[in-house]
């Protein structure tokens, strides 16, 4: 009796978890859609430090209401964290103002495949044929969904994959470095490092200003831009994403098994797409659809065989 107790009340939090997450990735994947509108207006690090200007008395209010304190327990561990975290978010960011997010979110998605690289080379940890397997069938879909062109290649289609190897050594930051650190605490100095790259992005590119195209394709080299009521509502929308989606995130992560959570950190692959398709117009071939498919199975599989 007892241990049908237990399995329901494990069933409970996972169901929880699951909700969670699938919750986090429904704010992520429809608000990243609005970032190629910001970054028809104003640059990459303006984009940041506007983001955490909202983000923060936000993050404020959760700490008062009791969801944790904002001072990390262990200071250095937590700020290699969110370093290695915001460097991703750059070049993820910068891959969704530039191409299509199914591409984005395909070369972000690349992580779990470098996390069982990394522990293979460096961590000297084992792995079996399915993982390989996996490994294998998720690097394929990566380029199905990617549809590099060997013969014109754009190196422009390495920044999510750049955004995935710096998703992945934060994931491997996290779980090796900042385990009973307060999500908030995380989460705060994630959106200071992130401020701060903003301000030294913007302080480069006034002492060394560089060309700067129209639309989205100035995002990354554009400075400050001033005004800014065109696009108020979208750097709230961005400043509550940062905040909640995150935070969402990690409270899966607390209440569910890691290896049962990450399978539904998945569903943003179906959501960012979807939602662009549905609003935006951005149609997938069958290629790129099956590229998506096997991410989603590839980087299951290896979550799930890290149980």
């Amino acid at each position: 009796m007892k241990q049908t107790a237990v399995l329901s009340a494990a069933n409970g939090t996972n169901a929880a978890a699951a909700q969670s997450m699938v919750a986090a990735m429904l704010i992520i994947g429809m608000t990243d859609n609005a970032v190629p509108a910001m970054a028809e207006k104003i640059g990459l690090g303006q984009f940041y430090i506007l983001r955490t200007v909202v983000a923060l008395p936000l993050l404020w209010l959760m700490a008062r209401s009791g969801l944790g304190g904002m001072a990390p327990g262990r200071v250095w561990p937590v700020t290699l964290r969110a370093l290695l975290l915001a460097v991703s978010m750059v070049f993820y960011f910068s891959a969704v103002a530039l191409m299509p997010i199914a591409q984005a979110l395909a070369g972000l998605f690349t992580s779990p495949i470098i996390i069982v690289l990394i522990s293979v080379l460096f961590l000297r940890m084992r792995i079996g044929f399915v993982r390989i397997a996996a490994v294998v069938a998720g690097f394929a879909g990566v380029l199905l969904v990617l549809q590099p062109d060997p013969a014109d290649f754009d190196w422009l289609i390495l920044l999510p994959v750049a955004g995935g190897l710096f998703y992945a050594l934060g994931s491997i930051a996290t779980g090796r470095m900042c385990q009973g650190e307060s999500t908030v605490a995380m989460l705060f100095v994630y959106l200071l490092v992130q401020a701060f790259l903003g301000g030294l992005a913007l302080a480069g590119l006034e002492f060394w200003p560089q060309p700067v195209p129209e639309g989205s394709e100035g995002f990354i080299t554009r400075g400050w831009v001033w005004p800014l009521w065109e696009i108020w509502h979208l750097v709230l929308l961005q400043g509550f994403a940062a905040v909640a989606g995150v935070f969402l995130i990690t409270k899966a992560y607390q209440l569910g098994e890691a290896s049962f959570v990450s399978v539904f950190e998945y569903s943003v692959m179906i959501v960012g797409p979807g939602f662009a398709w549905i609003v935006f117009g951005q149609a997938l071939d069958f290629w790129q659809v099956l590229g998506i498919a096997l991410i989603i199975a590839a980087g299951s599989t290896i979550a799930l065989r890290s149980k």
